[in-house]
């Protein structure tokens, strides 16, 4: 009896360490479960922390244009856009209906500011306008980049570079698109001082930057050009900013300047230029001024085959549907333009580097030529406005 007795208790000594050690486990495997939950709560608090750092990284810069209606800015636009997806950056572009709203402009480039952005790309279309912008810029730290005309004369030294056209380079690119040009070539090759040959530059004034710096950059590269063929014998003549006469000249560059800018006048100046015998070249520096070129010729038609002037090699500058019209029949050799595109990249570019407190400089954008056999390929036709 004492044997059975002893042999219950040890039973239920066993059933009773076998109970605890299950509730241990359970224990154990409910610990661990908290654990794991509080470990994964903590990782989703640091994932989050993470993506909340990574939106206060995005840079925001807002893009300021002249205007925003006309073709150019929209493909300044898609130039922008596309610096801010390849850089991965927030940018604004905006610019008033017409470039005669200066004061609308500044109201957009002030609600801007209040943002706050990290940089601002700005073409200004009064210096003077936007100075307390500037100087609150230059306060705070805001770097500015100024793209197409930019800020000319910025006396707060916020801006830090331009995105513009070097238009010394772009118009050099007509003359030597005139250099490579066979009959222009043997023309200049056969002149002599008793007929000596001549190549028109039209230009709209002598007072704007662009326009005297494409009148520069045509004349300094056509002389050197005509140098390479006729030493000695090249003679610049017409506007005293730009005259180098030489005696017995074969090659005659003659500069012709409006009395002003308005179309009436740039047509009697392309008058001027026609009347001048052996003309074999023309070059406009500026829409106007192929605006005016094309009202003497009787809207281009007398520069067609047949026509009055159909020998005449011309080349323009810009765009516009005239001059595109132009290019497309043939009556002009060709035409330079600026790249909008590279001027709206460039522009956010720039803007980024600053923002990252890296140094930056001005940059040329660049410019493109265009004639009838290229003016409808995919980036040439999105840089050829009306």
């Amino acid at each position: 009896m004492k044997k059975i007795i002893a042999l219950l208790l040890a039973m239920l000594m066993v059933f009773a360490l076998v109970a605890c050690g299950a509730k241990t486990e359970e224990e154990v495997e409910t610990t661990e479960e908290v654990v794991e939950e509080t470990t994964t709560e903590e990782t989703t608090e640091e994932e989050v922390v993470e993506e909340t750092e990574e939106v206060a990284e995005t840079l925001y810069i807002p893009v300021m244009a002249k205007g925003f209606q006309h073709q150019f800015w929209q493909a300044v636009a898609a130039g922008s856009e596309a610096a801010a997806a390849d850089l991965g950056v927030e940018i604004y572009f905006d610019g008033p209906a017409s470039e005669t709203e200066i004061a609308a402009q500044v109201d957009m480039v002030k609600k801007e500011l209040a943002k706050n952005p990290q940089a601002l790309a700005l073409a200004a279309l009064s210096t003077d306008a936007v100075i307390e912008i500037l100087e609150e810029c230059a306060e705070k730290g805001i770097p500015v980049v100024g793209f197409d005309s930019g800020v000319p004369g910025d006396p707060t030294g916020a801006v830090v570079a331009t995105a513009c056209t070097n238009n010394e380079a772009a118009a050099a690119l007509a003359a030597e698109k005139f250099g490579e040009h066979e009959g222009l070539v043997a023309a200049m090759t056969a002149a002599t001082a008793e007929a000596p040959v001549i190549i028109g530059c039209l230009s709209q004034d002598a007072v704007s930057a662009s326009v005297t710096g494409r009148t520069t950059g045509f004349v300094n590269k056509m002389v050197e050009i005509a140098e390479s063929i006729q030493p000695g014998k090249v003679s610049v003549e017409g506007h005293s900013l730009w005259e180098k006469k030489v005696d017995d000249a074969a090659i005659i560059i003659r500069v012709e300047v409006s009395a002003t800018t308005e179309a009436t006048a740039l047509q009697t100046s392309s008058a001027a230029l026609l009347a001048n015998e052996n003309l074999i070249a023309v070059f406009c520096s500026n829409e106007g001024a192929v605006t005016g070129f094309l009202a003497a010729t009787a809207d281009g038609t007398d520069l067609a085959d047949g026509g009055k002037y159909a020998d005449l090699v011309v080349a323009g500058f810009d765009a516009g549907a005239a001059q595109k019209n132009a290019v497309r029949e043939g009556w002009f050799y060709g035409s330079v333009t600026q790249d909008p595109y590279q001027i709206g990249y460039q522009a956010v570019a720039l803007a980024y580097a600053a923002a990252n407190g890296e140094a930056v400089a001005d940059v040329d954008t660049g410019a493109q030529w265009y004639n009838a056999e290229n003016i409808d390929d995919e980036m040439i036709s999105l840089l050829v406005y009306d």
